[in-house]
């Protein structure tokens, strides 16, 4: 699979890397944009550069290249998956403001019928985050709030992030072992 993922500059930026990772490991094509909040917040929380950020997708995309690829609906991805994702990106999408690329594809992806996954990571929320989460499913994007369980009895922060990471490889169709399902 051809799978787009965006990053943000809403805090869990472990999720994007280890998805990332994942995908890889399993052989898929990871195109990526990152914000520019998003680069200063892989930087704070991650210690990830650009340069090693580049290293670890297929292409990396300018974020203010609005003419890149993935803004046009006959690029072929087969998922875009947006995380961490921002309020201020969800609301974007929500009201189809495209003023980036990572905006514009995510507005593609929902016009094309494509699967989008957005993985919100603010708390607590008010209603009008809620609001556009709802708007976004409405118009057929995937919610997955950034809330690890504890069934699984995790052991380390590691064990947490493979379970989200996981539960979005499931909406993709990715296969994996990431955490140990419910018997």
């Amino acid at each position: 699979m051809k799978i787009v993922v965006g990053i943000t500059g809403a805090s869990g930026s472990i999720y994007g890397l280890r998805l990332i990772d994942t995908l890889r490991q399993a052989g898929h094509e990871v195109h990526a944009v990152v914000t520019d909040s998003g680069w200063q917040v892989l930087d704070y929380e991650c210690g990830v550069s650009r340069e090693a950020f580049a290293q670890r997708v297929d292409v990396l995309y300018d974020n203010h290249d609005i003419g890149a690829a993935i803004a046009s609906g006959s690029f072929r991805m087969d998922a875009m998956v947006i995380v961490p994702c921002s309020m201020k990106t969800a609301g974007s999408i929500a009201h189809a403001v495209s003023d980036n690329l990572l905006t514009r594809a995510a507005d593609v992806a929902l016009k094309e019928y494509r699967p989008l996954l957005i993985v919100p990571r603010e708390t607590p929320m008010h209603a009008i985050h809620l609001e556009n989460l709802l708007k976004l499913s409405q118009a057929g994007a995937r919610i997955i709030p950034a809330s690890p369980g504890f069934y699984h009895r995790p052991q380390t922060l590691a064990d947490l992030v493979d379970m989200l990471v996981g539960k979005i490889c499931d909406q993709l169709g990715v296969e994996h072992e990431l955490f140990a399902r419910w018997q």
